[in-house]
Parts: structure tokens; sequence; C-alpha cells
């Protein structure tokens, strides 16, 4: 009984220092994941969407469900319309979390919350990354500059429309300069496709 104790407070430890664990992340340190059950039955742990365990005094904001997917999927960059709903660049509500993987990574299974994968290599992949903290949780997220042109490079997926409210909105709260704007459509070669556009600003 007190070694089960021992590990159960150690387990909680583990929760509050990490800002969330799943059951398999215990499983990888040798521990029993049935402690977080138990845990969060004496509500000393919250959960929240499937099998990611928080600490008790985690606040849940329209961003935890950001920080759920840094858990399940580390490597992935918060992208494309989560990163201008993040950054408050748009009116659009995404169902999925959007995420970016490099070009041969796995995609991961489906859980909750639900993500949706766009590939991406070399400084696309790379340029224009910022860490935030949601809860104790680190989560990467593409800065605005960076996402607008993303969504002027994926604007088949998303819609054109969605990435000339993200520019004008980027613009209209003066959270990016032209020259940002320029620099992150040459890395993402879509700078032809915007010049119409970042002139029109400029005048």
């Amino acid at each position: 009984m007190e070694a089960a104790q021992t590990t159960a407070q150690q387990v909680l430890q583990i929760v509050h220092e990490t800002g969330g664990v799943r059951a398999r992340d215990l499983t990888a340190r040798g521990l029993s994941p049935t402690h977080l059950q138990r845990l969060y039955e004496q509500g000393l742990i919250l959960r929240s969407g499937r099998g990611v365990y928080l600490p008790a005094d985690t606040e849940i904001s329209e961003n935890s469900s950001l920080a759920e997917v840094a858990l399940r999927i580390p490597a992935g960059v918060v992208c494309l319309l989560s990163a201008l709903q993040f950054h408050g660049l748009t009116t659009q509500s995404p169902h999925q979390i959007w995420i970016t993987l490099p070009l041969r990574a796995h995609t991961p299974r489906q859980g909750y919350p639900p993500v949706r994968v766009v590939h991406m290599s070399g400084e696309t992949l790379t340029e224009g990354i910022q860490t935030t903290q949601i809860g104790r949780v680190p989560v990467r997220v593409y800065g605005p500059a960076k996402t607008v042109a993303d969504c002027f490079k994926f604007r088949n997926k998303i819609g054109l429309d969605v990435a000339l409210e993200a520019l004008q909105e980027c613009r209209r709260k003066r959270r990016v300069s032209l020259d940002e704007l320029w620099l992150y459509a040459r890395i993402c070669h879509v700078s032809s496709v915007m010049r119409p556009y970042l002139e029109s600003l400029s005048q």
C-alpha cells in the first residue's frame, strides 16, 4: 500500500512537472497508468480529451487543444487555420488542429483532438517558429508573417479568401511589417502570388 501511494505521488509530480501526460508516457517510464485514473477520480488531476491528464489547476481555454496535440505529436508545429486562430487573425473556427510535419514523417493516427497534417521541408518547415506556453506545455506555432505566407502557399486547401483575410488582419492590427511578409513569401516560394497584394498594401 505504501509503495502504491509513493508511486501515485510520483505520477502526480510528473503530471505537474510536464503539464500533462498520457498513459503511454507513464508506461515508457516503467510506471502503471492505472494511477492516472485513480488520481482523476480523487480530483487531483483533470482529464481533457481522450487519455490526456492535466494538473488540477489547469485553466481550460480555447487553446488547450493545442497543448493536447503538442503532447501527442511533439514534432508538429501549429500552422494555417489553427495558427491564424491562435494569433487572432481569422474569423474561421477550424474543427481540426492544423499541424505541419516534415515531408517523410509518419502521419499520426487519428485521436482527440482531431488533427489535419500538411507536410513541409527545408526553410519552409523550420523558419518562423515561435514557442509559447499553454498551461505548462510548450507549444510550437508559426508566427503571424510565416502563417500568412503559408496560407498563400496552401490556398488550394484553405481558400484564397482566408489567406487575404489573414493578410489584411495582420496589417490592420500591425502585427507584422511588409519586410517580414516579403521574407516569408520568399521562404515559402509564393513571392509572385503575394506580390500584387503586398504592393497594394505599400501604396
